[in-house]
């Protein structure tokens, strides 16, 4: 039966920590994409709106109405403003949970190698016992074969 590796525990506990670490990254840059889809459509929404009232030129446009456009306008802006706001803050933690999983990542490969270097070293000592067990049985051999 072969012996359980603490190490193993700590590597399965390590998958785990990437696992969710991978979790919140696609969290992050979902809402991040979300946030960029909301500023692309405000600005969007604020373009067709110019263009509507542009499409107005030449027509007697009443002050209130003129005035109603501004406002809105004036509305949309603070809307873009607060949305690029969003973004560049969605945008921060996406990169916070990229370089969280990236470290995680690290530590579940440093695991690994640590584990494959004395899977190595355990086949060195292995193919030494066999070569050893070989010699004694060879020499035993010949020892027998003199007699």
């Amino acid at each position: 039966m072969a012996k359980h590796d603490p190490l193993d525990t700590v590597l399965k506990l390590a998958l785990e920590a990437e696992e969710q670490a991978a979790l919140q990254l696609k969290s992050a840059q979902l809402i991040h994409k979300k946030c960029q889809d909301q500023l692309t459509a405000l600005q969007q929404y604020r373009l067709d709106y110019m263009k509507q009232m542009e499409q107005q030129q030449g027509h007697v446009i009443s002050a209130s109405n003129y005035h109603q456009f501004h406002q809105f306008i004036r509305q949309i802006d603070e809307a873009i403003t607060k949305q690029l706001f969003a973004v560049a803050e969605s945008d921060k933690q996406r990169l916070k949970g990229q370089q969280y999983w990236q470290g995680k990542q690290q530590k579940r490969k440093a695991v690994e190698l640590l584990l494959e270097k004395k899977a190595v070293k355990r086949q060195l000592v292995e193919l030494k016992q066999e070569q050893k067990l070989t010699d004694e049985f060879a020499s035993q051999q010949f020892f027998r074969k003199r007699r």
